[in-house]
């Protein structure tokens, strides 16, 4: 059998290479890239967690964009249609107008949320990284 002359740490301790046959070498192989390959899996959990918490963040924004334009449509749609009437104009054109204008604010925020939403890159750069045997920043 091929023989190396470096010592390696084996299950029972340190032991030149000499006495180590060639399926203990390839044992603590398979124990390396295993330990390399679950590191690796860790990473990549770790960077899709990062990426989960910024995407539930902004789905958040959109849901308080669309919770705010509902809450200010049921606050002031009555209030500004009345207005308008009182203003001169007919039932059916106040509450046309009113509607348009809160319609327009609630899409406005749910339109940033979902441009910042389409910003966030899912792919797990760091973990590709390490697998194609690159360096990170």
């Amino acid at each position: 059998m091929a023989t190396y002359n470096v010592t390696q740490p084996s299950a029972t301790g340190p032991r030149p290479a000499e006495e180590r046959s060639i399926g203990e070498l390839f044992g603590d192989l398979t124990r390396e890239t295993t330990q390399l390959v679950r590191q690796e899996i860790n990473l990549a959990k770790t960077e899709m967690s990062v990426k989960a918490t910024k995407v539930g963040k902004d789905i958040g924004l959109i849901a308080a964009g669309g919770v705010l334009a509902y809450t200010g449509l049921l606050a002031l749609v009555a209030f500004l249609i009345l207005a308008l009437i009182q203003a001169g104009l007919t039932p059916w054109v106040s509450a046309l107008l009113v509607g348009v204008v809160l319609a327009g604010i609630g899409g406005a925020l749910a339109v940033s949320g979902l441009n910042k939403l389409k910003k966030v890159d899912p792919v797990p750069h760091q973990t590709m990284e390490a697998l194609s045997g690159g360096s990170s920043h």
